[in-house]
């Protein structure tokens, strides 16, 4: 099957306005930007070691909801980096320049965890031009890969 250019042009037009402008991952590493005042420190503490948080638990609380650009296929950011969160396999593979997107057990190693943060150290905050995670949504995060990111 044969796209013409222009479907393709509207289809990343389309995905470039739900998604907002495209920002280069690269940067300065988060022990400079921390250093700098660039970031908070990272906690990477499991907040309750009685409920486990399973990868269905955060694609549907959080994932699913606020990170539509990493989760459709054919989304910007599944096109644009490679990181696809729709599934676990995608989210533990990483994009191609964030291998280490999940770090099973270490969420400050984590870059989705850096990249949600209110000041990323490095790129733009994630939901790209969206209103910032809930503290609860970004814990949710944590307590996943904290967990050793199971299925």
């Amino acid at each position: 099957m044969k796209v013409s250019t222009a479907r393709v042009l509207i289809a990343l037009s389309i995905g470039l306005g739900a998604c907002g402008a495209v920002d280069p991952e690269v940067g300065e590493d988060v022990d400079a930007a921390q250093a700098a005042g660039g970031t908070t420190a990272c906690v990477d503490q499991d907040s309750d070691l009685e409920r486990g948080v399973t990868w269905m638990m955060l694609k549907e609380q959080v994932l699913a909801k606020r990170c539509g650009c990493h989760t459709t296929p054919g989304g910007l950011g599944v096109t644009v980096t490679g990181l696809d969160l729709a599934t676990r396999d995608g989210a533990l593979k990483g994009g191609r320049n964030t291998p280490d997107a999940i770090v099973p057990s270490d969420p400050c190693a984590s870059v989705l965890l850096a990249k949600v943060a209110a000041r990323p150290p490095f790129g733009s905050r994630m939901p790209l031009n969206g209103v910032p995670l809930a503290e609860a949504e970004r814990q949710l995060i944590v307590d996943w890969i904290a967990e050793g990111a199971r299925p």
